[in-house]
């Protein structure tokens, strides 16, 4: 059955055509953004939801979401998205970071050169037919400092084209390295030093529990005498009210501001002071940024829900289709061993320690982490998945640790899992065949080599003869068939495993007569996903 994704706001009808062309049911249906009831009705049907800025994705709805798997935002941000509550539910979300990129920088210069040569006060004053040339006394920008806090990608552009101005450029921005500033010709300074310097200071990082007020109170008396401020990011980066009494007072000439700290912002500390230019969140508001953010959703949700790609997501690591292709079987074998640690572990689990030996360590760690992390949480809920499952590890207090070697041994590549409780440690290893299949290779650090199957039986026992024969005809003798059978030992005489694959469950009977035997010490039914 094809997928079903539903808009729910208002994208371009191109953009809705890439779902038909790639084979996805679609629903265009704009005006649910705004009926939040009526969404919650039907949003139950759909794979994947499609958004703007109107339709807001709460735990409510997310909650009558019962088969939804992808949210695609149209634009950057997600504040109308309860994220939390998504990745709890094991829905990935998704943005387009790129489409209006150049389109935020450009209003963010655009508002630049409004607030230094005070352009609307002036339009409005000449508009009214005044003629007021000496009152609106401006500023050049050649020559002047330019701070930005937030140096990726608007900042980045924002950057490149304030050079291109011929302004000194410094950069705030913790992830920012001395090699990269060198290459975009900007100055690397911290926060302080960049307040005291700055001539504009322009500020393009989300909102997060870090930049929260990154222009304080505080930081705003450090500013430079004379400052132009000019947010085109998020609001709650600056404290409004200090930053109006900054400017009443004159410490900050003027201000720039396309987001506020609440939206729509019908009035602010901001409204109706002198050389503060307001606009209503109209960065990303070309058409062409528009249009583009519209085809990337499109195609972003397509890939996810036809190939398993992950572009753009703000709740688990990426995935490319190119990386999917190859990644595949060592993402089912990492939820194959997770499933088999978990099945076997009784215990609150303390740590998940993963080691990536070969070819698969150079691969997208992050995603394999979801993978194992997500089989071994199957057991206590089936619905987890890859972008639930590490929310709920967290939340739990297991640590994962994570090791990359190069090749150590006979496999080009393996991956092995140890999960820690308070008893015991217990370890699984695996590798992925030139077939494209996951096997398991090790368990308990005994060597084996087994075809991982939907229902297989897992034993321990000593090393003694007549364990083969016992299980054979137990399982005959109740029509139990098996398709495939491992065994594996430490030393002659010593623990030995055995790893049954079989054509369906094994029932419960069966179990409790391989136990009365008394030659096993565990015997444990085991179930994977394999399809």
């Amino acid at each position: 059955m094809a997928p079903k994704v539903l808009v729910s706001d208002k994208l371009s009808e191109t953009a809705v055509q890439i779902f038909r062309d790639r084979g996805i049911e679609v629903d265009f249906m704009p005006e649910l953004g705004k009926d939040k009831e009526k969404l919650a009705e039907v949003i139950g049907e759909y794979d994947g939801l499609a958004i703007r800025s109107a339709t807001k994705v709460t735990a409510k709805l997310l909650e009558a979401a019962t088969k939804l798997k992808v949210v695609g935002r149209a634009g950057i941000g997600t504040d109308n998205v309860d994220k939390e509550a998504a990745s709890k539910k094991g829905v990935i979300v998704m943005n387009t970071p790129f489409g209006n990129m150049i389109t935020t920088a450009e209003h963010a210069i655009a508002m630049m050169f409004a607030v230094a040569r005070q352009i609307p006060e002036a339009s409005a004053s000449t508009h009214a037919g005044k003629w007021e040339k000496s009152k609106f006394m401006g500023v050049e920008l050649t020559g002047k400092t330019l701070g930005v806090i937030g140096a990726g990608n608007i900042g980045g552009i924002v950057c490149d084209r304030a050079r291109g101005l011929k302004m000194k450029v410094i950069a705030y921005d913790p992830f920012l390295s001395e090699e990269k500033a060198q290459k975009m010709g900007v100055e690397k300074v911290e926060l302080d030093e960049l307040l005291k310097r700055a001539d504009f200071i322009t500020l393009h990082v989300p909102l997060t529990d870090s930049t929260r007020n990154i222009l304080s109170a505080e930081n705003l008396a450090k500013t430079k005498k004379g400052v132009r401020i000019i947010n085109c990011a998020r609001g709650g980066l600056v404290d409004e009210e200090a930053l109006a009494e900054l400017l009443k007072s004159g410490h900050v000439a003027g201000a720039a501001f396309d987001v506020f700290s609440v939206e729509p912002a019908t009035e602010n500390p901001l409204f109706g002071l002198p050389n503060v230019v307001c606009t209503p969140h109209l960065g990303a508001a070309t058409t062409e940024a528009q249009e583009n953010v519209a085809l990337q959703v499109a195609e972003q949700m397509s890939n996810y829900l036809l190939t398993g790609a992950v572009e753009n997501a703000l709740n688990m690591p990426s995935v490319t289709a190119e990386e999917a292709k190859i990644m595949g079987p060592w993402i089912k074998l990492a939820d194959h061993l997770g499933a088999f640690a978990g099945q076997m572990t009784d215990e609150p689990i303390k740590a998940i320690n993963i080691l990536y030996d070969g070819v698969v360590s150079e691969m997208n760690l992050e995603a394999l982490n979801c993978a194992v992390i997500a089989g071994i949480m199957k057991k206590a809920n089936p619905d987890v998945n890859m972008v639930s499952a590490p929310v709920i590890a967290k939340e739990r207090g297991i640590q994962i640790s994570t090791t990359s070697q190069d090749k150590s041994g006979t496999f080009d590549g393996y991956i092995k899992i140890t999960v820690v409780t308070e008893k015991m440690d217990r370890s699984v290893a695996g590798t992925v065949f030139s077939d494209g299949k996951p096997r398991f290779i090790q368990i308990k650090g005994i060597n084996i080599d087994a075809e991982v199957g939907a229902h297989m039986l897992y034993t321990t026992n000593d090393d003694v003869p007549g364990i083969i024969g016992t299980l054979g005809q137990t399982m005959g003798e109740n029509g139990v068939n098996i398709a495939n059978f491992t065994l594996g030992r430490s030393d002659v005489g010593g623990g030995a495993i055995a790893l049954l694959y079989v054509d369906e469950p094994v029932p419960a009977p069966v179990i409790e007569k391989l136990c009365q035997t008394g030659k096993f010490r565990q015997v444990k039914p085991l179930a994977f996903d394999v399809a």
